[in-house]
């Protein structure tokens, strides 16, 4: 339960300037505190005098049917809340062209330099900048696009107060509902935004610009090392698998069944011929290469909450493929070792359902910044136990396709899936020869530290900002 701060009672007069409210999120989520702090400041100005754009450069969209296609010549990448905070864009949903690019939803297009702030739901609040690699990506209705004037104000320092902690508070204290949370444009054009000199709003713009830049760099990175894993190996049809436009598995006959499985799913034709396929080069199974590494899901344990100063967060499936995870904090005094992940760990989503749109059976990487963190019981952890297959390596192959189609089929459960114990061990992992290898590894290992130094370089803009305006606040 959130309370007013003592040291800072909320007053009857705050009513009336917040259209007399009586909920209590604008109360109690520091944004009246936040607009008290910015009063003081020299000069600040409203966001909408900033914009530009469709309705004045803050807008959402209509609600609209959705079309979805799998056909890159007849659809777009369509970003949602969710997708909105995914570090990996590889593997969006994509809407009908046709429908995207009418005069309905031509304007919901994203454009470099946009800040988006989620607007329905859950998680209504959150703020992501649109990246060079965004461009061309339609958005949903449920994402507030708020576009600067490059004339009034740089589109990196806009964004790095939005993302703030006193953008961060305005634009929670905007919030209205109760089962499901919304903001309207008009509830945050009017938020103050404060204005420096030129040098210190151009020093915080070039390191967001910077930081946007590097994503897009781990984004094609990424793609590249999987792009070359399959060229190496002579598979590279399996670069743009098509999936979809595939046969469907209807009416196919097994002839051997064995006591590991009598599910259907786990004999799909399309998963087997992958499968025949990749084992046709060079590979080892993956049973094989993690003998002495690990190949299991995680440990369960007792969860305890702390503070962020006596814990440690752990990260579950979701949050995992977020550019900044927002895990729970829990105590480490109890907690086993096992939730920890050792350098180039893959992490696989081990526990979910089978919508197209779903994280189980993605992986992510563990290395660099994001050992500091603990993982949930539900990832399979990849650990290559044979040091001439490196992690990095192993990472450019499971975050295929080819990969997530063969993982899903080897699934168990019922409502909640699980990755087969028997068959996961089974799968086969194409080897480059060893140049390749090492050379695909590093460039994994290149677009993750481009991963890390863009939020070094976001934090090192939000800290400029945050002395800036409690300097000016005295």
């Amino acid at each position: 339960m959130k309370i007013a701060s003592l040291s800072n009672p909320v007053m009857s007069s705050w009513l009336a300037e917040q259209g007399l409210r009586l909920d209590a999120s604008p109360y109690v989520s520091g944004s009246l505190r936040t607009k008290k702090l910015l009063e003081r400041l020299p000069e600040t100005v409203p966001l909408v005098s900033l914009t530009t754009g469709h309705s004045g450069g803050i807008f959402n969209g209509p609600k609209f049917s959705r079309t979805y296609l799998t056909d890159p010549e007849h659809s777009v990448p369509f970003l949602g809340t969710r997708d909105m905070m995914a570090a990996d864009l590889t593997n969006l949903p994509r809407l009908r062209k046709s429908d995207a690019e009418s005069r309905a939803l031509s304007y919901l297009r994203l454009k470099p330099g946009m800040t988006m702030v989620s607007c329905s739901g859950f998680n209504a609040g959150r703020r992501a900048y649109v990246r060079p690699d965004m461009d061309g990506f339609w958005s949903s209705q449920h994402m507030i696009k708020v576009e600067p004037d490059p004339s009034k104000i740089k589109s990196g320092y806009l964004y790095a107060f939005l993302l703030s902690r006193f953008g961060e508070s305005l634009v929670r204290g905007s919030v209205y509902g109760s089962a499901v949370k919304h903001i309207e444009p008009h509830h945050i054009a009017g938020l103050p935004v404060p204005r420096f000199s030129a040098e210190v709003e151009g020093q915080i713009h070039a390191l967001v610009e910077e930081s946007a830049q590097l994503r897009a760099e781990f984004q094609s990175s990424s793609i590249d090392a999987t792009e070359d894993l399959f060229t190496s190996v002579g598979l590279p049809e399996l670069v743009d698998l098509r999936w979809h436009q595939q046969d469907r598995d209807l009416g196919f006959e097994v002839s051997a069944v064995g006591p590991p499985s009598l599910r259907a799913l786990n004999f799909a034709p399309r998963a087997r011929q992958l499968a025949e396929k990749l084992g046709s080069v060079q590979n080892a199974r993956l049973g094989d290469i993690c003998s002495g590494g690990q190949l299991s899901r995680g440990t369960r344990f007792n969860r305890i909450d702390s503070d962020p100063e006596n814990g440690v967060q752990l990260i579950n499936q979701r949050q995992s493929f977020w550019l900044r995870p927002e895990g729970r904090w829990i105590g480490t005094s109890g907690t086993p070792a096992e939730v920890f992940a050792q350098d180039e760990t893959i992490l696989v989503a081990a526990r979910g359902t089978l919508g197209e749109n779903e994280v189980y059976c993605r992986p992510i990487l563990v290395t660099g910044s994001w050992l500091k963190y603990a993982y949930s019981e539900d990832f399979l952890r990849i650990v290559s136990g044979d040091p001439e297959i490196p992690g990095a390596y192993l990472f450019a192959f499971f975050r295929s396709e080819a990969a997530f189609r063969i993982l899903r089929s080897l699934s168990a459960g019922g409502k909640q899936q699980d990755i087969h114990e028997g068959l996961r061990a089974q799968v086969p992992v194409p080897l480059a020869p060893p140049a390749d290898r090492a050379r695909i590894a590093a460039t994994v290992r290149y677009a993750y530290q481009c991963r890390d130094r863009a939020d070094v370089l976001e934090d090192k803009a939000l800290a400029l900002l945050t002395t800036a305006i409690e300097e000016a606040a005295g």
